[in-house]
């Protein structure tokens, strides 16, 4: 049975640890909820430093991730036609 961890921080540690990264959150708000759960466990200071240094890349990872969704936001609203919001497609 596994261990259940306090934290989100040693759970998505141990899913980074492996040769792929873990997916991308499905929403903003979604990796806006993971990135407080690696701040909090960031900031408590009972991670190991292999745990700290994960964490710290997931953050990054989550903040290309909200780069990219602001930008494609962005891109919608500056093809406004009158009411309507063209469809945005990812190239």
């Amino acid at each position: 049975m596994a261990k259940s961890s306090p934290s989100p921080v040693p759970a998505a540690a141990s899913a980074t640890s492996g040769s792929s990264a873990p997916p991308l959150p499905a929403s903003y708000e979604a990796a806006l909820q993971e990135l407080e759960g690696l701040v909090a466990g960031l900031e408590s200071g009972q991670l190991p430093l292999d745990q700290l240094l994960t964490g710290y890349q997931r953050g990054a990872q989550l903040l290309k991730f909200w780069r990219d969704k602001l930008e494609a936001v962005e891109t919608q609203i500056k093809v406004l036609e009158g009411t309507e919001l063209k469809p945005w497609v990812q190239e």
